[in-house]
């Protein structure tokens, strides 16, 4: 699709999403600012390479910077004017989140602040931010809209990403900045996060070890490719969110405002059980897992499915590759980055 923005800050740019967007927009002639703290979640070589990638582009240029340091990031705002901010640094991390609650309140509610501070005062046209599917929380009613209360989250880092939509569309109301809200659904494919269950599957079956297998393999996620969220990122990226004529205070709607604010489910809006996802995993491999059942773990949700009705909507997106497709291509670059014939 025709872009129509030129400059954009990426944050997280050496993660999984933000490499792949920002790959996704030199290849499109954008000219991309990327900031990454490069911190030590998972293995920092990972994060390395794929800026390794981006590094010897003419049109991208890298600040290793923490969201924590207000000062930094206020000089590379003013050094640099932009089209639009597409904020993705963040801890991420359910589980992690119950040993290490410090990390989530630094990056992302401080860090996530002082995004909307330099966007407020350098004429961001557009800030597109990062949620995610575990704001659902508690939620049972499927699949999960953006038009659904969402204030029973069960982690701290699913309470962190709501207190993003929150911040966000209080800097929309006082300040007219436009800013729309992407919740992510499970996403997975080539250069993917080590603590994932795919990356984490994959790697044990081919070292022969045990899975781990939550709630007893009970569980239903909406695996979204990576292709296809850097697909739905890019087009958010080109609609300004209008405010929303019928919202009514009355009967609030929780995905749109009188704001310039949105929110989008970006998800594959097809719940895969995680024993057929194994399955699939273990025929391409040609390899069975060895399974270790466990009880569903504190801050996890039994299933995710989205509503992306919005999305086709408004954009005219809808996430279509199979867990057999994505899957493939995930494996076929496990074993090329890690060398396993």
């Amino acid at each position: 699709m025709d872009i129509k923005f030129n400059t954009v800050l990426v944050t997280g740019a050496a993660g999984f999403i933000g490499f792949n967007l920002t790959k996704r927009l030199l290849d499109s002639g954008c000219h991309v600012t990327g900031v990454d703290n490069l911190n030590n979640y998972y293995d920092v070589k990972l994060k390395e390479d794929r800026l390794a990638i981006l590094a010897p582009h003419e049109n991208f240029e890298f600040h290793k910077i923490d969201l924590s340091d207000k000062n930094g990031l206020e000089k590379i705002f003013k050094n640099t004017s932009f089209d639009v901010v597409v904020n993705l640094a963040a801890q991420a991390g359910v589980r992690y989140s119950l040993t290490n609650p410090g990390a989530y309140v630094d990056s992302n509610i401080a860090g996530f602040v002082n995004i909307l501070e330099c966007c407020r005062h350098n004429n961001v046209k557009h800030l597109v931010f990062a949620s995610s599917s575990s704001v659902y929380g508690a939620n049972t009613n499927m699949p999960f809209s953006v038009h659904d209360n969402v204030d029973h989250p069960v982690s701290l880092y699913a309470a962190s990403k709501k207190s993003n939509e929150l911040m966000a569309h209080a800097y929309s109301h006082l300040f007219q900045l436009p800013c729309t809200g992407l919740r992510f659904f499970t996403v997975y494919g080539p250069w993917g996060r080590p603590d994932m269950a795919l990356f984490l599957f994959t790697k044990a079956i081919l070292e022969g070890k045990p899975i781990k297998v939550f709630n007893h393999g009970n569980m239903e996620r909406d695996f979204t490719y990576i292709d296809d969220i850097v697909e739905g990122v890019v087009r958010v990226m080109n609609r300004l969110p209008k405010p929303n004529q019928k919202w009514s205070g009355d009967a609030p709607d929780p995905g749109s405002s009188y704001a310039p604010y949105k929110l989008y489910n970006i998800g594959n809006n097809n719940p895969v059980k995680l024993m057929e996802f194994i399955a699939a995993i273990e025929n391409i491999l040609g390899k069975k897992a060895k399974k270790e059942f466990l009880d569903l773990q504190p801050g996890d949700v039994p299933a995710t499915y989205a509503d992306i009705d919005d999305l086709i909507k408004d954009v005219g997106f809808k996430p279509a590759t199979t867990i057999e497709t994505g899957i493939t291509r995930f494996l076929s670059w496990y074993k090329d980055y890690y060398g396993h014939k």
